[in-house]
């Protein structure tokens, strides 16, 4: 009881995920959604230019055409996602895509890519909001930034732990802070130097030409394209959306869709708009600072602050862009766990991450994305520049897989849309543009980092096909255990006796599996002939992250749990013995299998609880932990409030 206070103080109350006014109080609408999804793609801005106009060396007039390229390519990829939106309006992302469209081998490197990525997420968003918060302090203070990104990434999992829209309500005053001061800075900035503009087209060209002639125009083509490739960051987030699309408000294509336009249009403003100030005011990296950080102080400066208001000015500039980047991290723990259900479903990753906590989140995803992000800040020091390229390979690996992915299936629908021409377009032009960068960033990559992403990302997708494999192969195995009952006959009565809370009681609990059950009641009536004269049977069924997609897939799991009691009771029925059901939902299965007991305890005092358990003969430390071992943790429970349980142990 105390420990239950404890979690609810931190965590907050427990949801009931049956209720449908809980499901719609969680739902974003499409501002929450851009604050908590969006911000991904938007903080983007904080990191993803930079890389790309330092790549540009001193040929800085290409900036004009990265800020023109940056723009388009958004809106692109953008406009290409909100097909994925409609087509897969229950979430899912790239995941579902590549599985559905491509093949279930597509989609699992698209998974791995995308849980590889949004713990990258999570580190990079971390480490570039430090890194902005550090452009205010002397450089000494540099040592004592990672300890701060740990922190700050310890504090989001706790956040994350109360519920997603908990934590995108604390934020937002912060994303619209950054909103606010990035767009007055980027207006005037690009405006206070409106006398240049005119001749900024103009001398970009003839720059460009002279260095063409210096040197060849595909010099100059690959100068420009690996600019644009190192800001590869700069579009990172954009699938957030059709990711989470099963969070959003009803209706959740248009919500989704509304969603993806303000992303769209506010990442494209921000990220080109910075762009052009580093051009515009001839931004200079300096050391201990961002190249944001430099350019602000500039245009902060010639707004008419000095001393303490241009600190001032300048602090809450970055202070919101630090926290911007949070808000970003934040869609790392709403993008990965919901990936991990996803999978999970499709039994690539274990199945524990499709379970709700109370909070009606999924918490093992949380915890896994959050130590894997404190593992790669560790491990890289939290260097932007590093983590840039490690995040950007997996982004455009999983866009082009998407992408390629829409392509087949316009292809393939040609003639039952009208549209589909217009459609393929859009889809193939993503598509050149995705692979283009992706290549160009492997390339010239790999030796600094590039290969750690590639590595990591391969043995993801090895561990999750042994995890299939190995949930393949006792699923086969419980089959088999099925077939050998298939075959129990019903008996001839058709009266039975009600249940007689006074007379000696087996409970069982059962689940899908016909096999476990019949298994558990032939052996009790074997070893404990005319001893029982109640036969009760008991189902929790766990309402996860699948199920909790929708109204019409809670429903389907009542209606399967109901048939699957209705059989044991009918069975015991049929040879004259009284039985009795009871059936629960929650998010976790011992809890309220313990509910029921107690429940029947107080009903049946005379009762002994039985259940199967499968044994195979090759279990080991990882199998087992494949397995969420609720037999073990209920019998515990069970003894410790006097009650008694026997595991029947059933071999595979």
């Amino acid at each position: 009881m105390a420990s239950k206070k404890v979690r609810e103080l931190f965590l907050g109350r427990a949801l009931d995920p049956l209720k449908n006014e809980t499901r719609h109080s969680l739902a974003l609408v499409a501002f929450l959604a851009w604050v908590g999804l969006g911000a991904d793609g938007l903080s983007s801005s904080a990191y993803g230019p930079e890389e790309a106009f330092k790549a540009l060396g001193t040929h800085t007039h290409f900036g004009l055409y990265l800020a023109i390229a940056t723009a388009v390519t958004v809106f692109i990829i953008s406009l290409a996602y909100n097909q994925i939106i409609e087509l897969f309006p229950t979430g899912g992302g790239g995941y579902r895509v590549a599985t559905s469209l491509i093949g279930p081998y597509a989609g699992l490197t698209a998974g791995a890519a995308l849980i590889v990525d949004y713990v990258l997420t999570i580190a990079i968003s971390v480490a570039s909001g430090i890194d902005a918060l550090f452009s205010l302090m002397p450089v000494h203070w540099q040592t004592w930034k990672l300890i701060v990104e740990l922190s700050i990434t310890v504090l989001l999992i706790f956040m994350n732990m109360r519920g997603a829209k908990e934590s995108i309500k604390i934020l937002l005053p912060i994303f619209l802070g950054f909103v606010v001061t990035h767009f007055v800075l980027i207006i005037y900035g690009i405006f206070s130097h409106a006398e240049g503009l005119p001749a900024l087209i103009p001398d970009t060209i003839r720059e460009t030409q002279k260095l063409a002639s210096e040197t060849s125009w595909i010099f100059t083509a690959a100068l420009f394209l690996k600019a644009y490739s190192l800001g590869g960051g700069t579009y990172t987030g954009i699938e957030a959306v059709s990711n989470n699309v099963q969070s959003l408000a009803e209706p959740r294509v248009r919500t989704g869709k509304l969603t993806m336009l303000y992303m769209a249009t506010s990442l494209a403003f921000t990220a080109g708009g910075i762009i052009l100030l580093y051009l515009l005011w001839n931004a200079v990296p300096v050391s201990g600072q961002t190249l944001n950080a430099v350019v602000f102080r500039e245009v902060i400066e010639d707004m008419g602050f000095s001393g303490a208001g241009l600190g001032v000015a300048l602090t809450a500039t970055l202070v919101f862009e630090a926290g911007l980047l949070l808000v970003a991290a934040n869609t790392g723990f709403l993008g990965g766990p919901s990936v991990l259900a996803n999978m999970a479903a499709d039994s690539w990753m274990p199945h524990k991450f499709r379970y709700l906590s109370s909070r009606l989140v999924t918490q093992n995803g949380i915890i896994l994305m959050g130590l894997a992000a404190l593992a790669i800040l560790w491990w890289s020091h939290g260097q932007v520049d590093l983590l840039v390229v490690l995040y950007s390979i997996n982004v455009f690996l999983t866009f082009s897989l998407s992408l390629a992915g829409l392509c087949i299936y316009w292809i393939k629908h040609r003639r039952e849309d009208k549209r589909w021409w217009s459609r393929l377009l859009l889809s193939a032009t993503g598509l050149t543009v995705t692979v283009s960068i992706l290549f160009v960033t492997v390339i010239a990559k790999f030796n600094e980092g590039g290969y750690i992403t590639v590595l990591i990302t391969g043995v993801v997708i090895g561990g999750c096909i042994w995890i299939r494999n190995h949930y393949r192969d006792t699923k086969k195995r419980i089959a088999a255990v099925d077939s050998v009952f298939a075959d129990q006959p019903y008996g001839s009565e058709t009266r039975f006796p009600d249940p007689d809370p006074t007379q000696p009681t087996a409970v069982f609990m059962v689940g899908s599996s016909r096999g476990g059950g019949l298994h558990a009641l032939l052996w009790v009536q074997r070893m404990f002939p005319n001893h029982f004269k109640n036969f009760l049977f008991i189902n929790a069924r766990t309402v996860d992250a699948q199920a909790y997609g929708g109204e019409e897939n809670i429903e389907m799991m009542r209606t399967d749990a109901t048939v699957s009691l209705n059989f044991f009771v009918n069975f015991c029925h049929s040879y004259g013995l009284a039985a009795k059901s009871y059936l629960a939902f929650g998010t976790d299965a011992v809890e309220q299998l313990n509910t029921l007991c107690e429940q029947i305890r107080d009903d049946f005092p005379n009762a002994i609880f039985f259940t199967s358990k499968l044994i195979a003969d090759n279990e080991n430390i990882f199998t087992r932990a494949l397995h969420n071992q609720a037999a073990l943790a209920l019998q515990r429970r069970l003894h410790l409030n006097g009650m008694q349980m026997v595991i029947l142990p059933m071999k595979i």
